[in-house]
């Protein structure tokens, strides 16, 4: 049984992607500090599992806590790095704590899993390296632009750290970089799901948080984008799609089918929604009439984004498989399920 160390494992995404690795027959080993996730998502995975996961609750960061994992765990064959901060407005106000936070923790991975020999590692990447392209959907060929926010540029750097290490003469490192657009949803258990520290930074949970009476209404933030009907436009993809992702590129890592020691594929639908057309889904669906009203733009904001899936269905063998009506539905019954086990 493979084993693979999930840096951020409790997060959204992580967490999710414990319980593919789990099923697939992989090891999951977490890492994370619960800076950003909580350690009920803990009790969640157990759950679905019937099975605790080994966690270590460090700051992926700090090199002497990252060692003595690697010497415990022995056998690691692959690293899934998700442990980063992620919030596009929050990363305008607080760059350096994103610098410090997104880029450090890969370079001390790195240093750590080359001092142990580990030599697989598929990175959390995001449609945020694109900046604002100027030709829609983007592709993996698409330049990589100026980054609308500190965010997007530590994502930036970090690709290109990657890049540079695989480059090196003494390289032993695999990568694959998934670029991810805008991971929704929960699991069908509705014993994980995304479960945002305070105000919610992303759209879906403010939705289903302001149907469930927590918020008192959701605002959108601008209506004056060069989209059909002036809202943001994103690749909204269900968050169990995108685990069932990191398996493919997992087992490619390690069946060593990769044509590179740097590969990069886009993980989305290939269709764009846009705001409000999510919000008149999400009340569809859930039969809950939303409170919302128009705001200002938000800093760091893309007015439009999705991605050409092609080559993640042509090289991984991977596309996604759930509708947008189905993931807003999956979160609304994980909110649900929140209230009543509170």
């Amino acid at each position: 049984m493979n084993k693979i160390l999930v840096t951020g494992g409790a997060g959204y995404i992580g967490s999710h992607t414990v319980v593919e690795l789990a099923q697939a027959g992989y090891q999951p080993v977490i890492i994370d500090d619960f800076s950003n996730s909580r350690e009920s998502a803990l009790a969640g995975i157990e759950a679905i599992l019937g099975r605790a996961v080994p966690i270590y609750r460090i700051d992926c960061g700090d090199v002497a806590a990252l060692r003595q994992v690697f010497e415990t765990e022995k056998d690691i064959k692959g690293v899934i790095h998700f442990a980063a901060f992620k919030a596009v407005g929050e990363s305008v106000a607080k760059p350096l704590a994103y610098f410090q936070n997104n880029v450090g923790s890969l370079l001390t991975l790195l240093q750590v899993m080359k001092e142990f020999g580990v030599e697989n590692l598929v990175f959390s990447s995001s449609c945020t390296v694109y900046g604002i392209p100027d030709a829609l959907p983007v592709t993996e060929a698409t330049p990589t632009k100026p980054a609308s926010s500190p965010y997007g540029r530590t994502k930036q750097m970090c690709e290109d750290v990657v890049h540079d290490v695989a480059g090196a003469p003494d390289n032993t490192l695999h990568t694959i970089l998934l670029r991810y657009f805008n991971p929704i949803g929960a699991h069908e258990s509705a014993k994980i799901g995304e479960l945002p520290l305070g105000v919610p930074n992303n759209l879906v949970p403010f939705i289903t948080q302001t149907a469930a009476g927590i918020r008192e209404k959701l605002t959108i933030n601008g209506s004056d984008y060069d989209t059909p009907d002036g809202t943001n436009v994103r690749d909204y993809i269900h968050v169990v799609d995108l685990a069932k992702a990191h398996i493919v590129a997992v087992q490619r890592l390690l069946d060593r089918k990769a044509t590179e020691t740097v590969e990069t594929f886009n993980v989305g639908t290939g269709h764009g929604n846009s705001v409000l057309e999510v919000v008149q889904t999400f009340e569809q669906v859930s039969g809950q009439k939303l409170n919302y009203s128009i705001g200002p733009r938000r800093p760091g904001d893309v007015p439009a984004i999705y991605a050409d899936a092609t080559k993640a269905e042509q090289v991984l063998g991977f596309k996604t498989e759930t509708s947008l009506a189905d993931s807003l539905a999956s979160s609304w019954k994980w909110q649900v399920a929140l209230a009543d086990s509170q």
